[in-house]
């Protein structure tokens, strides 16, 4: 199983540090023909802005489109969920509309407003404690009837997921546990398990 982290801007390095942990072969992508042997891909944050350029520039959209199409997961964090959500304000901007949700640029303020609380996920119906590290995050302020909310700070969603689409507003890599990572890992190799029969 392979999965790849998109490198073209941002903390790419430490999501492959995080699945690397998780036991699982971990690349850097840079190039749009790198995803055709990948079995998953990680969107990282960074500024979501910058990254669609990058993108359209190197010409991953048809790229990720396809990926997407074969229905091979896809985990982005902050600005990661901003391009994989369907609707982006403050300001509008373009996304891949792969997950059915609205979402708010840099909500939480700018980045001396950054912050770090602990929160309860559910991963496979079971409830762990987790820190979440918030860094000029989202937030989702809309999610589709076929989105499934798997972590909330306070009373709004941070963590979700429909299908073989996986997002949330904080980060992940940025703490000593890989248990999103794994459950990531989990998802991707329900997904090859799947195509083989």
């Amino acid at each position: 199983m392979k999965i790849g982290v998109l490198a073209l801007q941002g903390d790419f390095a430490l999501h492959v540090k995080a699945l690397a942990r998780c036991g699982v072969e971990a690349v850097e992508v840079r190039k749009p023909e790198e995803l055709e042997d990948l079995d998953g891909l990680v969107i990282p944050g960074g500024e979501s802005t910058t990254l669609l350029k990058l993108m359209e520039e190197w010409r991953f959209v048809p790229a990720l489109e396809k990926f997407h199409a074969a229905g091979k997961p896809m985990f982005g964090t902050c600005a990661g969920l901003i391009l994989l959500a369907r609707d982006v304000d403050s300001p509008r901007q373009a996304s891949l509309g792969f997950i059915d949700i609205g979402v708010e640029r840099n909500a939480y303020g700018r980045q001396r407003e950054s912050f770090s609380a602990m929160g309860s996920v559910e991963l496979d119906g079971e409830p762990h404690r987790l820190e979440m590290v918030f860094i000029r995050a989202p937030r989702i302020r809309r999610a589709g009837p076929g989105v499934t909310t798997l972590a909330s700070h306070g009373d709004e969603p941070v963590m979700a997921r429909e299908g073989s689409i996986l997002v949330a507003t904080f980060h992940p890599e940025l703490t000593n546990d890989a248990s999103i990572h794994r459950y990531f890992c989990a998802l991707v190799a329900e997904g090859t398990r799947e195509k083989a029969v």
